[in-house]
């Protein structure tokens, strides 16, 4: 003999569905569409909009021609070995490239305690600046209109490297001990 099946809780045909119920429900799967369509929307205009200005500072860069009023990027830095100290004043640069080479002009005020400091990041020591030495050539100055005059006390060392590490150029201006102004061309060529 069978006994016939009792019904579960899940057999029983369901309630209809409240309008509370529904609306709920209904906010529910509008805030997920606008979460999984939304969020990367937003995320894409706000890229699009980096990514604009971004081409639009780089355009800039490119057209620029001669010495610009900021610091070198810190990838600029590490490329070209030129490491700018903290709290370097007047600080101004200018880059050039072509299939030979590539140059980075830099010049920046500094405290003399920062320009070891300087040296000693580049490679190089205070007693490798000769007196009187201006190790900038004439064309390289000429390119950001760099006047070195005689009348001020100069003194200059050439930093070299092996290829493919850039070479500095290195200019000081030392007429004012305390306050050094540091002129730099570091040249890396492919």
């Amino acid at each position: 003999m069978t006994v016939p099946r009792q019904s579960t809780p899940d057999d029983l045909p369901k309630p209809p569905e409240n309008h509370r119920h529904m609306v709920r429900r209904r906010w529910v799967t509008a805030i997920v569409i606008v979460l999984l369509i939304g969020i990367p929307a937003g995320y894409l205009v706000i890229s699009a909009g980096q990514s604009r200005r971004s081409g639009l500072d780089k355009e800039l860069e490119s057209s620029a021609t001669g010495l610009t009023d900021a610091v070198p990027s810190r990838m600029k830095q590490r490329v070209f070995e030129v490491p700018i100290p903290a709290r370097a004043t007047n600080v101004r640069y200018y880059e050039t490239s072509n299939w030979k080479s590539s140059r980075l002009y830099v010049q920046f005020n500094v405290t003399s305690g920062r320009l070891d400091t300087f040296l000693t990041e580049l490679g190089s020591h205070r007693s490798e600046l000769k007196e009187g030495n201006v190790t900038i050539a004439p064309r390289d100055s000429r390119t950001v209109g760099w006047n070195f005059v005689p009348t001020r006390v100069w003194s200059g060392t050439t930093h070299k490297q092996k290829d493919p590490r850039p070479t500095q150029n290195i200019t000081v201006d030392l007429s004012d001990p305390a306050m050094p102004h540091v002129y730099v061309v570091s040249t890396t060529t492919p």
